[in-house]
């Protein structure tokens, strides 16, 4: 007879000043009528910390805050800043064997828009990388919101992608459209490798007949490079198949 062993799930180790400074920068910008459903939002939250909870009250966010910018934290919102105020304090009022399962749930159940709110704020959620699983398979998604919450400008990606993640998160950013030089530690991951597969991924470009992204030199270790992908390089160059700026990096060979 045998008996199964269930691992706990480990405890999420959060960045709790990062998310005390969300709250007071999110704060800053309410007037007195959205100050008090704030209050009484994380006081309800406080009282009945449970998914169902933050699902209401951040149903709750985008009609009460809306899409208004915030200059001080570029690439967010209220109804963003909000939804992340409201995320950390459930998982803080959690038994530590609970909160990974929670992220996990509440994952699930979000909308595109809560998603990326989750994603975004991933690394101060779990700063040693316990939801990499998660993070993993939130990048499959074709959704181009929720794929550019964990690709760009994400700490999350840099500190706990192995390499071959790493590799086809920036494959599928270029893929997707998207700035891969927004993709956090992608100097630190150049490399051969990284090289072949992205001037693999350009020739498919070109062979059918499809615009090279602007940002694809920013993946390329341009010092790094063969005598023959160098020659390929400027061939493509003289005969304008590529664009005018990747001259200047096989020049500067950065």
């Amino acid at each position: 007879m045998t008996t199964d062993v269930i691992t706990p799930s480990p405890a999420l180790v959060m960045r709790h000043e990062a998310l005390v400074e969300r709250r007071r920068l999110l704060e800053q910008q309410l007037d007195n009528d959205t100050r008090i459903w704030w209050q009484r939002s994380l006081e309800q939250l406080a009282n009945q910390p449970t998914a169902n909870s933050l699902v209401l009250l951040s149903s709750q966010c985008r009609r009460r805050l809306g899409d208004t910018p915030v200059p001080q934290n570029p690439g967010w919102n209220l109804a963003q800043l909000a939804r992340a105020v409201l995320l950390g304090q459930l998982l803080e009022q959690q038994d530590t064997a609970g909160q990974l399962p929670l992220l996990r749930q509440l994952f699930l159940w979000g909308d595109d828009q809560e998603k990326s709110v989750l994603l975004k704020i991933l690394d101060d959620l779990d700063s040693q990388g316990s939801s990499l699983e998660l993070a993993l398979q939130a990048g499959r998604t074709n959704n181009r919101e929720v794929f550019a919450a964990i690709a760009l400008d994400n700490p999350f990606v840099a500190r706990h992608y192995q390499d071959r993640a790493f590799h086809q998160l920036v494959l599928k950013t270029l893929g997707m459209g998207l700035d891969c030089g927004r993709i956090a530690g992608l100097a630190r991951r150049h490399s051969v490798d990284l090289n072949q597969l992205a001037l693999e991924h350009m020739e498919e470009h070109l062979a059918a007949g499809r615009n090279v992204s602007d940002s694809l030199p920013q993946a390329i270790a341009f010092k790094q490079l063969s005598p023959a992908q160098l020659q390929r390089l400027r061939g493509l160059c003289q005969q304008r198949r590529l664009p005018a700026h990747w001259l200047g990096h096989l020049l500067s060979g950065t």
